[in-house]
């Protein structure tokens, strides 16, 4: 017997509001942590045509280019367990 994912039943999970409410959740832990890493991160999530996305998203200014946002987004993720 072959496994085979129930696709539609994917798709629509993938655009619930408790989906949504995860992903937002994943995300402002991301930011926190990156902003204890000596950064300034704001998120942003939407529910777009397939899912919902969200977007950690830095102050190039605070870390004078983006290489340094980078680097304290990176050591968010690494925090962000």
């Amino acid at each position: 017997m072959r496994f085979r994912p129930n696709r539609q039943g994917i798709n629509s999970l993938m655009k619930t509001p408790a989906t949504g409410a995860e992903v937002r959740r994943i995300a402002e832990r991301i930011a926190s942590a990156a902003a204890g890493a000596e950064g300034d991160f704001r998120t942003d999530s939407a529910l777009g045509a397939r899912r919902w996305r969200a977007a950690v998203i830095g102050n190039y200014k605070k870390h004078g280019d983006a290489e340094g946002t980078r680097r304290a987004l990176l050591g968010g993720l690494d925090g962000a367990d």
